[in-house]
């Protein structure tokens, strides 16, 4: 599975309600036909690639460039496969907001209901997506869309979105179970988004030592943490030189191991950050995975631990931003691979077929086919 890079903005408004039916109906038919021929894994692994997501969206008639396409797509297959679930065996959970809150719910009823003895680990699996994409990979991005995908036998995908309002930009998470060995250690199918930035990226293997010496920090007397970092706080002001980035500090120590660390305009809560280590030296936890979800653990501890590891240990974390420019199928100038026609044309006859499946106009089939012809070409470099 190949990572990918799509370009969207922030969009407001809402999706007209004659297209968002159009919608539902052309996402349940392609759903339909991927299940029917390739069976629920291959769904999940289509829809947890960034790039097929995208065309997804687009095929079914969404802005290929807005933030929008995320939302409106999910909407329109968790209610398109309404009541179809357990034909399925797939099971949409989770949305945008308020109804992102409500996935470990969601999740609970179909589990209860279905006789699911596995959904316990699935609402787990829920909360620390959540929770790496929001502490792990600290680019300014804060989530406000999660979808929690899963299939009968307990596999999951996890598409979730987040909005940064300064850069007036948005950033797409993909998840698939099949992919995790290690949900703390480059645990993505795909990172997409249009920017590249400098993250405190935690979950890059070279961040390994860094996480390591946190779980130590919290583990031992939490007193000599708390004292290295309020010194570091304290000398910032002398020791480091400061570059303005957008939502960033690039701050510069001369003389020491330690040379720069980028971490956001702000000021830490002592005394809460206090409480919060207090709380997990007591439960003492094993692994870095315990540490982040241990109650009260936010971003804010996170880059903390970090912070003094680096700095007072010489643990030096990754600051590569995990999204790459790749593609689905290759490119048509030859990079970074020659275009497989093969698995192109695989994948569009199968939406191609889900188009005719889907109970719509002749006209509205034809529109979807146009909008997935002319993706081939861009790709191919196609004139005809």
């Amino acid at each position: 599975m190949k990572t990918g890079i799509a370009t969207f903005s922030l969009d407001t408004g809402k999706c007209p309600r004659w297209l968002f039916e159009r919608m539902k109906r052309l996402a349940r038919a392609i759903t339909l036909a991927i299940v029917q021929e390739f069976g629920q894994d291959e769904f999940l692994k289509r829809i947890s690639d960034p790039v097929w997501f995208q065309s997804l969206g687009c095929v079914i008639g969404f802005d290929w460039n807005s933030s929008g396409l995320t939302t409106t797509t999910l909407g329109a297959l968790k209610e398109g496969i309404f009541g179809l679930e357990d034909e399925l065996g797939i099971y949409i959970c989770g949305g945008k907001g308020k109804t992102s809150r409500k996935t470990p719910d969601e999740i609970r009823m179909f589990g209860l209901t279905r006789g699911f003895d596995f959904y316990e680990k699935l609402i787990y699996a829920s909360k620390i997506t959540a929770k790496v994409d929001s502490c792990l990979i600290q680019a300014g991005f804060q989530i406000y869309h999660h979808n929690f995908i899963f299939t009968k036998d307990g596999k999951f995908a996890v598409i979730q979105q987040g909005m940064n309002t300064q850069l007036q930009k948005a950033r797409r998470y993909h998840w698939l179970s099949l992919k995790i060995k290690d949900f703390t250690e480059e645990p993505h199918s795909g990172i997409v988004s249009d920017v590249k930035l400098k993250p405190l990226n935690l979950v890059a293997k070279e961040s390994k030592e860094n996480k390591e010496v946190s779980v130590e920090m919290v583990r031992e007397e939490p007193k000599t943490f708390l004292k290295d970092f309020r010194l570091i706080c304290e000398k910032s002001s002398s020791l480091m030189r400061q570059k303005r980035l957008p939502g960033f500090c690039e701050m510069e120590l001369k003389d020491v191991e330690f040379y720069h660390h980028p971490v956001e305009k702000e000021k830490f809560d002592l005394k809460r950050l206090r409480k919060t280590i207090e709380k997990a030296h007591f439960l003492k936890p094993e692994n870095f995975e315990q540490l982040l979800m241990t109650e009260g653990v936010g971003p804010k501890t996170i880059r903390a631990l970090s912070l003094v590891s680096e700095i007072i240990y010489g643990a030096k974390p990754s600051y590569e931003d995990p999204a790459r420019y790749s593609f689905a199928h290759g490119g048509k100038d030859g990079t970074p691979y020659k275009v497989d026609r093969l698995t192109y044309d695989k994948t569009i006859s199968v939406l191609e077929k889900g188009i005719e499946m889907a109970k719509i106009s002749l006209k509205e089939k034809e529109m979807a086919k146009q909008r997935l012809w002319s993706q081939k070409k861009l790709l191919l470099g196609e004139n005809s």
